[in-house]
């Protein structure tokens, strides 16, 4: 008969304990349901209740602690809700503005749960952010779960904590960005397949497949690295037959199409006259988003119309109306070379741009991972202690491998989905290392894992300097001597070795918390958000794209700024003058691509006689749009969408909005990419045609043409009207 082992918790020591298939939970697990014996019977008062409260307490504090400095963080998709919070058809497509002219370049997901938020609370800085950080809390608390029903609830909440703390983490669970709902989705769907392995439950697999397919109407495809781990262990581990392991399978392929595919479904049968155009795609079409700018171009680098597709100048950005900035650019086709995200290679994520949001449990991990299958390699084919291995383990192989070695446009704040497996698998070999440590294999695999985790830390903290590198050399120090310890017959001593575990998982996670803490601390906007402190080297540190020496670009309106936040508040303007940044608030790149800061005389020469228009003003590229949609609150055209690429509107179509009196301004200044991007050069087009159609004039320091008065008219804007 086949046997299932469990790692329950008894106090602060971990034992091994075997059950029957019929009941795959160990009758001394916390949640393997009631038992009559006052000593097994969990008190409120026990470590194991206030533990995982005090856990999810801590985060929430962290997460939500001054959450307002970010402002509206990623005005690209600030503007978004607010078009959502007003409209119901921008909120289902996602539009970047309520008149619906075009979408941002992402499935509308996590936009949808923003958009509620801000109807239900008012458009705010709050209602924008809020719901990233409760989907933070509660991740950690489903990585918890699905760690403790294995593994028992100490493994649990040092897996949940790992996470909590992992800065790059505490950076984008305080962020607008999609990548917190996806991270919240696939930890959910982890918790699932967990579920789901125990009995070869049909219902669970067919759930994990849905929150899966939930996750691609977040991100897309990035959703759907965790497939192979969840396919692969649950065909492995699962205690039924083969025939019914594939049909379960099954199942939850078809149930992740549908809860992913019914949105592109609706999309593509909708006639393109009665739905905005699709930001991203060149064809106004959502399979060319899946298939291209967001999905396998993404690791090919074969993104037309992106900032580092075909045609880009040099993998450099081409700026507001003018040159390309040498600096971070996507790989061309075929990719391999410096861009968005360094140098591909083995090494990507231990570059200095990576590293202190994301490598601190990288190397722990992978030993960790190896020691969690060596100590199992004898057990049956539906063990857990393997399963939960094979699941986090593969998780962190594939996604670790395409982050590493993607060409096109990759972000170093996307290894916040990389997070939840690192953890899982310090917690796993940790765990499994503690329940052998009588034996010299399991005590040496447990020393070594946490000695790998402590010197990745001191190396970390030394890269950024000052009393960092000190703190991390004494934390090092402190957590190689506590690993020394477990490794030796003196961890066979209760007490002894339960004060080595402690002082050595506490010396791991101080490092990376620190850093956490730093980063909730730090303002961030814009659309690459960089956790702090930066390492020496990074692109947020000397010489960087956001230290000393950083270059500044032309904003729309011609001025040069150094502002990177918008500067506004709900429902009224404030703020320095007009002007982009690529230095902004919270280090690194956090202003680059951001959105201009708008003035109250702007903002209300913009808002005059708002209500005879469906736009009161059109702008190349969403991120400068967003910024005078939020002050204003009124819609704006992002002309090219996101990059300033996108064909739309074409010329035709904006001459004939011009002709209807749709559209009352035209910003002046490119803030796209502009065609050195690849894609389209219509927003080129366009503004060509306005400068040479209507006259220009000044306003608090951005160009502004009236197209309601052609050049020659008299009715033309003039300074002193403005």
């Amino acid at each position: 008969m086949t046997m299932h082992a469990t790692l329950t918790d008894e106090s602060a020591g971990v034992a091994a304990a075997p059950t029957e298939p019929s009941d795959t939970r160990d009758a001394a697990a916390p949640d393997a349901g009631p038992d009559t014996t006052a000593s097994a019977r969990p008190s409120w008062r026990s470590w194991r209740r206030w533990g995982v409260w005090a856990l999810l307490g801590a985060t929430a504090a962290l997460y939500l602690w001054g959450l307002d400095r970010n402002g509206w963080a990623n005005s690209f998709y600030s503007a978004a809700v607010q078009a959502g919070a007003t409209d119901w058809t921008a909120w289902f497509f996602g539009s970047s503005d309520a008149a619906n002219s075009i979408t941002v370049d992402k499935p509308p997901l996590s936009l949808m749960v923003m958009g509620l938020s801000a109807r239900a609370f008012g458009l705010n800085y709050w209602s924008v952010l809020v719901p990233q950080a409760l989907m933070g809390v509660a991740s950690v608390g489903l990585l918890y779960a699905g760690i403790k029903r294995w593994y028992g609830p100490a493994a649990g909440l040092f897996a949940g904590a790992m996470l909590a703390a992992t800065p790059v983490a505490a950076l984008m669970f305080r962020f607008n960005n999609p990548d917190a709902l996806l991270v919240l989705l696939l930890v959910a769907a982890a918790y699932a397949m967990v579920r789901a392995i125990e009995k070869a439950s049909p219902a669970w697999m067919t759930f994990a497949g849905a929150l899966v397919g939930l996750g691609f109407m977040t991100k897309m495809l990035q959703a759907f690295l965790v497939l192979p781990a969840f396919a692969l262990t649950y065909l492995i581990a699962a205690p039924t037959g083969l025939a019914k392991r594939l049909r379960d399978l099954l199942l939850a392929f078809v149930a992740m199409v549908i809860a992913g595919g019914w949105w592109v479904a609706v999309v593509e049968l909708t006639p393109a006259s009665m739905r905005p155009y699709l930001g991203g795609s060149q064809t106004n079409s959502a399979l060319e988003l899946v298939l291209g700018y967001n999905g396998l171009g993404r690791i090919t680098g074969d993104e037309v119309g992106s900032v580092g597709g075909p045609g880009a100048v040099g993998g450099g950005y081409a700026l507001a109306g003018g040159a390309a900035v040498g600096g971070p650019g996507g790989g061309g086709p075929g990719g391999g070379g410096p861009g968005f995200g360094g140098s591909t290679g083995i090494g990507r994520l231990l570059d200095s741009a990576w590293a202190g949001g994301i490598a601190w449990f990288i190397p722990a991990a992978l030993v960790m991972g190896l020691a969690a299958l060596w100590l199992t390699r004898r057990a049956g084919r539906t063990d857990r202690l393997r399963a939960g291995a094979l699941l986090w383990g593969l998780w962190a192989l594939v996604t670790w491998g395409v982050f590493s070695f993607a060409s096109g446009i990759i972000h170093e704040y996307y290894a916040i989905a990389l997070a939840p497996a690192l953890a899982a698998l310090v917690a796993i070999g940790g765990a499994i290392g503690w329940a052998q440590r009588d034996r010299l294999a399991g005590r040496l695999w447990l020393a070594a894992g946490l000695l790998t985790a402590a010197i990745t830390g001191t190396w970390i903290m030394a890269q950024t300097g000052g009393w960092y590198a000190t703190v991390g050399l004494l934390l090092g120090a402190v957590g190689a001597l506590a690993a020394v310890v477990l490794g030796s017959p003196y961890v066979l001593a209760r007490r002894i070795g339960r004060a080595a575990l402690v002082t050595a998982a506490a010396a791991i996670l101080v490092g990376p918390a620190i850093f956490s803490v730093q980063t909730a601390l730090a303002s961030h906007s814009g659309s690459l958000p960089s956790i702090s402190p930066s390492l020496s080297g990074s692109q947020g540190g000397p010489g960087g794209m956001g230290g000393p020496g950083a270059v500044t670009g032309t904003t729309p309106g011609g001025a040069t700024g150094t502002t990177g936040t918008t500067g506004t508040t709900p429902g009224g303007t404030t703020g320095t003058t007009p002007g982009g940044s690529m230095a902004g608030p919270g280090g690194g790149m956090g202003g680059l691509l951001d959105a201009p800061s708008v003035s109250a005389e702007l903002a209300a020469t913009l808002n005059a006689d708002a209500e005879d228009y469906t736009w009161i003003a059109a702008g190349v590229g969403s991120q400068t749009t967003a910024g005078y949609q939020l002050a204003t609150g009124n819609p704006v055209m992002p002309i090219g969408g996101f990059n300033g690429t996108d064909p739309s509107p074409t010329l035709e179509q904006f001459q004939q909005y011009v002709a209807d009196g749709q559209i009352h301004y035209f910003i002046g200044g490119s803030g796209g990419f502009g065609p050195a991007a690849g894609g389209s050069g219509a927003s080129s087009a366009i503004s060509t045609w306005v400068e040479q159609n209507f006259t220009p004039v000044t306003v608090d320091g951005v160009v502004l043409y009236d197209l309601t008065a052609p050049v020659g008219d008299s009715g033309a804007l003039t300074p002193a009207d403005a």
